[in-house]
C-alpha cells in the first residue's frame, strides 16, 4: 500500500510527523506538505506565483503553497506513481460542521479524491497536540481495517475523521456522523497598526449550534471517534424543484426553461 500523506498545519507541525511515524508501519508513505501553516486555506490553488519542492533533513518534502497545490502537485508529477490513498493530517483543532469548508485539511484529502483517489482527514478536537500518539495509532488502526476490508485502491470516497485528545485506550468505536452546525463566527478584531493603520483579524469560530445526537460534535463529547462521508457535489437537490418554479418566471415568454440535466 502506498499512501501520500499531506498537511495544513506545515511539514514540521507535530501531528504530521506522528501520522508519518505511525503509517510508515504498514505502508510505503511520502510526505508532501506546505511549508508554512495554511490553515483555513480550504481548496485554494496558486495559479499566478512559482511553486517550489524542497526535501527536508528527515526526507519530508514541502511546497511553499496551499495543502492542495501540495497534493496537486505530488499527483500530477512529483511523485511519478498513483498512491492508493491520500491522508491528510493530524489536524491541531476540530474540523467540524462548517469547518469542513474552510479547512485546509479537508481540502487536500479531498484534492485526492478530486483526482479519484480514496482520502481521508483527520484532526483532533482540541489543539495543543495532547494524546497525539494515540490519535496517530488510532488513525493506523483505522488506515488497517479499511485496507482489510479492500476499500484502498478502488472506487474513491473522501471521510472526514475527529479523534478526541485521550489516551488509546479511552477511546470509545468510531460512530458514523454527519456534520453538525455552527453559530455564526465571533466578531471581527480591530487594533491599530504601528502606522497607525486600522486592521482586522478574523474572529474565532462559532459554537456549536447543532450537536445533537447523530453529529460530529456530539459523538466526540462522548468520546467518539467521528468519521463522515464527504461528497463534493453542493447542488441543492432538495430545492431544485422549488428553483424551477423561479426559472419558468424569468424565461421570456414563449419559452420554457430546459429540463435539469438536458443539453
Amino acid at each position: 500500500m502506498k499512501i501520500l500523506i499531506s498537511n495544513d498545519d506545515g511539514y514540521q507541525a507535530p501531528g504530521i510527523v506522528a501520522l508519518h511515524d505511525a503509517l510508515r508501519s504498514i505502508a510505503d508513505v511520502e510526505v508532501v506538505a506546505p511549508e508554512h501553516n495554511n490553515s483555513a486555506k480550504s481548496n485554494a490553488l496558486t495559479l499566478h506565483s512559482p511553486l517550489y519542492v524542497h526535501t527536508a533533513h528527515n526526507g519530508f518534502r514541502y511546497v511553499n503553497g496551499t495543502p492542495a497545490d501540495c497534493v496537486h502537485i505530488a499527483l500530477t508529477g512529483l511523485l511519478g506513481y498513483r498512491p492508493d490513498l491520500v491522508v491528510s493530517g493530524i489536524n491541531n483543532g476540530a474540523n467540524m460542521g462548517d469547518d469542513t469548508i474552510y479547512s485546509g485539511t479537508v481540502g487536500a484529502a479531498m484534492e485526492g479524491y478530486l483526482f479519484g483517489i480514496p482520502a481521508i482527514a483527520f484532526s483532533q478536537v482540541d489543539k495543543g497536540w495532547g494524546e497525539i500518539e494515540a490519535a496517530a495509532a488510532k488513525a493506523r488502526e483505522i488506515v488497517q481495517q479499511m485496507d482489510r476490508q479492500q476499500l484502498i485502491g478502488e472506487a474513491p470516497w473522501l471521510l472526514n475523521i475527529n479523534i478526541p485528545n485521550m489516551p488509546l485506550e479511552a477511546l470509545k468505536p468510531p460512530r458514523l456522523c454527519r456534520l453538525g452546525r455552527r453559530h455564526a463566527a465571533e466578531r471581527v478584531i480591530e487594533q491599530q497598526s504601528p502606522r497607525g493603520e486600522l486592521m482586522y483579524w478574523i474572529g474565532g469560530a462559532g459554537a456549536a449550534k447543532d450537536d445533537s445526537e447523530g453529529t460530529d460534535f456530539h459523538a466526540t463529547a462522548h468520546g467518539h471517534v467521528a468519521m463522515t462521508p464527504l461528497k463534493v457535489d453542493l447542488t441543492d437537490h432538495d430545492g431544485l424543484g422549488y428553483w424551477a418554479q423561479t426559472v419558468a418566471r424569468l424565461a421570456p415568454d414563449g419559452m420554457a426553461p430546459a429540463a435539469a440535466g438536458a443539453p
